[in-house]
């Protein structure tokens, strides 16, 4: 069946806005909801018969992403087993004690540090690998964890070899470093403010907290013996090797985390037995996570493969006024924030940022300022359900998506218009063109 762009716009934002309502009021987990919402939409509006090979496409694209989450966890997993986060969780209580306050500004501090790889689905692992078990120790609501973290790998992913400034640049021919400099004051800006929300968090579980004995957890599954001080080091250079050339970017990453696994488990349990024991041990989240992912592929296969996506874009250029044609650098950030949480980063940026661009550009306005502008938004982009390393957060942290949703979208969306207030008052881009 064929649908006017106005129909299939309002089709997938009301696809989108059911979707969320019902994974953030607990009536369906995300992974029904990302395979059954889409699927009902495409049937009533007539798509039916091309379902099946646009689900698959999603599918498809989304694999490798699958692929690398599952030996990610896999790999983090046997090295946590293998005790070599534990130096760093010492430090870090030697540096926090046993202070919220201390404690949540140290997730931040170490998130922020993380990020700098540019990969998500790494930053949550290692930190929430080295910062769980301190939450859970003393009874810190992770949902603060979670958040925080989030947040910080947000505003740091805006390094050029991160995904969105290096899509942003390609997509509209220009230079990733010329499109991130301008930013840097404006993420030193946004940091600054977790730090605030971080430490009034911090003070908030103090009171909480005060007079409380602190809580001891259980690990959930036996785990091995901490290494010897041989294989502590071996490890240690094996995960450094690791996040070296995945910043280099040397290998794809699905084939980096395969690799690496293998040699984490050679390492640690030469024993066919052993390694089958902790396979199992970590099988639980490797499921959780990558059964979402796959589900992720239907949902965005369906509004990609249905034209629904670009209808999205279409429509939210039209709305835009002549008048504001001048101010489309800020007004390019304002529509980050929705766009990037409602539709993938390949289809904004490849898909919609050339219009914003193309616009703009007959108002004076340049592509380079249209396309930092385009950036403001990503903080909140990770809180969407099209994000897999989102999945592996929660995941890690035990909470909800949903809770967490609900839990950060306030900070988000703020996080966002403080980058985007520090942007244009150092200059980043312009209020309006000259």
């Amino acid at each position: 069946m064929t649908h006017d762009a106005q129909t299939l716009a309002w089709l997938g934002f009301l696809m989108v806005a059911g979707f969320m309502a019902l994974i953030m009021t607990g009536r369906l987990s995300p992974l029904v909801a990302l395979i059954t919402v889409p699927t009902a939409v495409g049937l009533a509006a007539g798509f039916g018969a091309g379902l099946g090979p646009m689900m698959l496409e999603g599918v498809a694209r989304i694999a490798p992403t699958a692929v690398m989450l599952m030996f990610a966890i896999l790999y983090f997993g046997v090295m946590g087993d293998a005790g070599l986060f534990d130096p760093l969780i010492k430090a870090l209580l030697r540096v926090v004690g046993e202070d919220p306050v201390r404690i949540v500004m140290g997730t931040l501090a170490l998130a922020t540090f993380v990020s700098l790889d540019g990969d998500g689905s790494t930053t949550y692992m290692i930190t929430v690998a080295a910062l769980l078990p301190l939450y859970r120790r003393l009874g810190l609501n992770p949902l603060i964890m979670a958040c925080l973290i989030m947040l910080s790998s947000g505003v740091m992913n805006l390094t050029p070899w991160g995904g969105p400034t290096a899509r942003a640049a390609s997509a509209l021919g220009l230079d990733a470093t010329a499109v991130f400099l301008p930013l840097v004051p404006a993420m030193l800006v946004a940091i600054a403010w977790l730090m605030i929300l971080g430490w009034a968090y911090g003070r908030a579980e103090r009171r909480r907290l005060g007079g409380l004995s602190p809580k001891v957890s259980t690990p959930a599954v036996e785990v091995a013996p901490a290494p010897g001080r041989f294989r502590f080091w071996i490890n240690l250079g094996l995960t450094l090797s690791l996040l070296g050339l995945l910043m280099l970017q040397a290998m794809p990453l699905p084939l980096l985390f395969m690799l690496a696994f293998c040699l984490a488990l050679v390492i640690n349990h030469p024993k066919p037995a052993d390694q089958r024991a902790r396979i199992a041990a970590h099988a639980p989240a490797v499921l959780a996570v990558v059964s979402v992912i796959f589900a992720a592929g239907v949902f965005t296969g369906i509004l990609n493969g249905t034209g629904m996506v670009t209808a999205m874009s279409g429509a939210l250029v039209d709305l835009i006024p002549p008048a504001l044609g001048p101010h489309l650098a800020p007004l390019t950030a304002l529509i980050s924030l929705p766009m990037t949480f409602f539709i993938s980063n390949d289809a904004f940026y490849f898909g919609m940022l050339p219009v914003l661009a193309e616009t703009a550009g007959h108002y004076g306005v340049a592509p380079l300022h249209v396309a930092s502008a385009s950036l403001i938004g990503q903080p909140l982009h990770l809180l969407s359900p099209l994000v897999p390393s989102t999945y592996l957060l929660v995941s890690l942290a035990g909470v909800e998506f949903g809770a967490h949703q609900r839990f950060t979208l306030p900070w988000a969306i703020l996080t966002c218009l403080v980058m985007l207030a520090a942007a244009l008052a150092l200059g980043a881009f312009p209020w309006r063109a000259a």
